[in-house]
């Protein structure tokens, strides 16, 4: 789950020298177990605890801020505790059991990746919440465009629906294509290359001894995260300015503008794992917005917009703050699309040039490139030995599409069949531009992909439904690249791993069924739980009203901005494209400490704090590198996993008792001294 988007799934991109991955050969016999033994009951079982687990902290980081972080780490790590403490606890009991391959923990780890996607592209965050009626309030009813007949409350029945029916499209789209991916123009897929690596290193005695110690980091970490929000929840009170969420660490008038830490632990281990550049150009973006730009706006009340109006109403400040950051993604989004497509078709002319010129000439080998070219036939033939019929990719598509069209219009009757029909034409086109780009950058535009189809189905409907037809557009094409996308990266990683494709396409096909239960039903969770999209409760859903309002420009256009509101817009989209420009041409050395527009966008509208919390946790990192480089290079991904998980594991118990309303027993508050 890796992406520069509005989500921010932040790759860790680990190894990317795929001459170090020849170093890390497993110690293992040459032969390879067949497909079905490499998926287990046990392997099964554990991807299903972690794929629950793995939703849960999507679903909180999702409703909260939206930057989500790799958690493939985790769970190859996670996945290979807990098959050894198995193994090793019945083997003291005398069972006979099968040893641990690279292979079932290829499977387990592509199983929980597979299930844990949907929380996020499922759109739980995003454009399925952006239907429901408080984001309909937020956006306002008099707002043009926004109309009260464009509601879709959720529901646990036709959500679920909805993910059977549109997830699976995506593992059928590209399976024709694997050889060609993979073997034939040799794609990088770093994240792919990266799991890979992982997976190989925990079967070596080595990595085996180091993937205990982290695992043994990750479960301290974890303790210490669930009992430090079991200790901050006695505090929270009733309301949503008690707390330790609302200490005004830097004072009150930076609080009033969002500049405060929140002891939020989940975002520190999220700037443990996040690229710095990433990390500095939020809170770069948090200075810019609620330390200089809202502030100076603020003071135009009376001006630029009525000076009466409320905090949500998008005629006043609150119009600002969301059009703008769509502005910066729209334009981050639109260069990065361009510069994608651009790379792709012209490494697709000089394979094709590379191919039809082959030299006939042989090289001589040496020992080293002999073993290597042995290593590479070995990988080549458990690749294609498991065939997965091309007419079985094809007829699974038509069956799905139709299945679709029958029954999306029913969902969401604006979305007509046609539409439908529309978007699983363009969806593969797509899925192939968006999984080649992640080959060659390891960059996902996932999301924008997504939102052109917002736009383009939603301006085809008009206003006449067009918000919910753009919507439930824009979650089918999501859907399908997305699940494409990963199960690209799966067959990298099968690849370097020895893994059959079969059972990576299995593997892909049943994590991606318990994604389509688990997510909706822990999404449930938070939703009966908590007051999701409050404008002031933890969970925010911050990106509902950006969904909703992009498919309403998809229908009205720019119509009755506040004041000068539109020439802003301008100017940051074109600030968003200079800025990317700029990262692209100017010398690497230079190029790595200018921000990046989408990570700016995010605090725009979400607030500050979160960035802070961010910041703590990279400057942790730093310290740590500089004290001990080696041990953070080790250590880091698990202190930075038990951080999420201990908070994640911490919502359940939460959400149970807000559901039998036990209400914490103290509000911890912070206000001005009272004058004597």
């Amino acid at each position: 789950m890796e992406s520069e988007t509005i989500f921010m799934e932040v790759s860790e991109q680990l190894l990317h020298d795929s001459n170090k991955f020849r170093a890390i050969q497993p110690v293992e016999s040459d032969s390879n177990p067949e497909w079905k033994d490499q998926i287990t009951m046990r392997g099964l079982v554990v991807s299903t605890m972690l794929g629950s687990l793995f939703c849960i902290i999507i679903h909180k980081l999702n409703l909260t801020t939206g930057i989500i972080p790799s958690l493939n780490v985790a769970a190859g790590l996670l996945g290979f505790f807990f098959i050894q403490s198995w193994t090793g606890f019945l083997s003291k009991l005398g069972f006979r059991v099968t040893p641990f391959t690279r292979q079932e923990n290829t499977v387990i780890q592509t199983c929980v990746v597979a299930c844990y996607t949907l929380a996020l592209t499922g759109g739980f965050g995003s454009y399925l919440i952006a239907m429901d009626e408080k984001t309909y309030e937020l956006t306002g009813a008099n707002h043009p465009g926004n109309r009260a007949q464009d509601v879709k409350n959720p529901s646990l029945g036709w959500m679920t629906v909805f993910l059977f029916v549109v997830s699976f499209g995506g593992i059928f789209t590209l399976v024709p294509l694997r050889k060609v991916m993979i073997m034939d123009y040799k794609l990088t897929y770093p994240s792919g290359t990266a799991t890979a690596m992982l997976i190989n290193s925990l079967q070596t005695k080595t990595g085996a001894e180091l993937a205990r110690k982290q695992v043994r980091s990750l479960a301290k970490y974890l303790s210490i995260s669930f009992v430090w929000s079991c200790f901050k929840w006695f505090f929270s009170g009733i309301g949503d300015s008690c707390g330790f969420d609302n200490f005004p660490s830097f004072g009150l008038t930076l609080f009033k503008n969002t500049f405060y830490f929140d002891f939020g632990l989940t975002y520190v281990g999220c700037g443990l794992i996040c690229p710095r550049i990433v990390v500095c150009s939020v809170l770069l973006g948090g200075i810019i917005s609620w330390g200089l730009l809202w502030p100076f706006i603020s003071q135009q009340a009376g001006d630029w917009y009525p000076a009466d109006l409320g905090s949500n109403d998008f005629k006043g400040l609150y119009g600002y703050k969301v059009f703008i950051a769509i502005a910066l993604i729209l334009g981050d989004g639109l260069y990065n699309l361009i510069k994608i497509i651009g790379m792709t078709l012209k490494e697709i002319y000089n394979n094709i040039s590379k191919r039809s010129n082959l030299p006939v000439v042989k090289e001589v080998l040496n020992g080293e490139s002999s073993e290597e070219l042995m290593e590479q036939r070995k990988r080549d033939e458990v690749f294609l030995k498991d065939r997965i019929p091309t007419w079985l990719a094809g007829s699974g598509y038509l069956v799905l599409g139709a299945l679709s069209v029958a029954t999306l219009p029913i969902i969401f009757p604006p979305f007509k069949w046609y539409l439908v029909l529309f978007s699983y034409i363009l969806a593969p086109i797509l899925a192939f531009c968006n999984s080649y780009g992640t080959g060659l950058t390891d960059c996902s535009l996932l999301f924008t992909y997504g939102k052109i189809g917002l736009f383009v189905i939603a301006s085809l409907i008009g206003s006449d439904g067009g918000v919910i037809g753009g919507l439930a557009s824009c979650g089918v094409m999501m859907s399908i690249i997305g699940t494409a996308g990963e199960l690209m990266q799966d067959f990298k990683t099968g690849y370097l791993t020895l893994s059959s494709p079969k059972s990576m396409f299995v593997s892909q096909l049943v994590g991606t069924a318990m994604g389509c239960v688990i997510a909706p039903l822990t999404f449930w969770l938070f939703w009966t739980a908590f007051d999701i999209g409050a404008p002031d409760g933890p969970y925010k859903a911050p990106h509902a009203v950006i969904f909703r309002e992009m498919a309403i420009l998809g229908t009205e256009g720019f119509s009755k901005f506040p004041k000068h509101c539109l020439a802003l817009c301008g100017g940051f989209f074109m600030a968003a494209l200079v800025i990317n420009l700029l990262r692209d041409v100017i010398p690497k050395r230079i190029s790595r400490f200018i921000p990046i527009p989408m990570a700016m966008a995010i605090p725009f509208y979400i607030g500050s704090y979160f960035a802070i919390d961010l910041f703590v946790g990279t400057m942790i990192l730093y310290i740590w590198e500089q004290v001990n480089r080696k041990d953070a290079e080790d250590y880091a991904g698990a202190v930075a996993s038990g951080l999420m998980c201990g908070d994640g594991i911490w919502t359940i118990p939460s959400a149970i008792l807000s559901i039998f309303k036990v209400n914490p027993p103290i509000c911890m508050y912070f206000g001005p001294s009272l004058s004597s």
